[in-house]
């Protein structure tokens, strides 16, 4: 089964395999960064630190996560809990977009509630339940539930 699990940044994982991570992004009036493989931390924090504009951050757009779905036949995407970010409706358009442009495609968002550690939790569930041939709604079901059970 062609498939992928695509996540923002916060699971500070990054793409490898069936594995897809959009970044977030850190923005102030003058710079942005990006959060992936590429970002010079140390010179990102050294400017923060000296910046006394107003600085935040920026959730992947629709298109970046439509762009990580490739051409896959399920799509699982995992975001930062919806409370703190926008990246979890721009994730949830881009899966209705997905499935409204590619019929017979499968795509479907996870909101984690959390960041970080419950995002790779649920990154791994969802490999174990494809190792077992689950299929997608059985998958989509399973890790509901089990998101249930998790509190980080």
């Amino acid at each position: 089964m062609n498939y992928r699990i695509v996540v923002d940044s916060s699971a500070n994982r990054l793409t490898d395999g069936h594995l897809i991570s959009v970044p977030l992004k850190i923005v102030t009036d003058e710079r942005q960064y990006v959060d992936d493989e590429t970002l010079p931390l140390d010179e990102m924090l050294e400017y923060l630190s000296n910046y006394k504009g107003k600085s935040g951050t920026s959730c992947p757009n629709t298109a970046e996560y439509v762009e990580a779905f490739g051409d896959a036949d399920w799509v699982f995407a995992i975001t930062i809990t919806s409370n703190l970010s926008g990246s979890y409706n721009a994730a949830r358009i881009a899966c209705e977009e997905y499935e409204e442009t590619n019929p017979g495609k499968r795509a479907y968002v996870f909101d984690s509630l959390s960041a970080g550690p419950e995002l790779v939790l649920l990154v791994e569930k969802i490999e174990e339940y494809m190792a077992q041939g689950m299929d997608f709604d059985q998958i989509v079901s399973a890790v509901e539930k089990y998101k249930e059970d998790t509190t980080i």
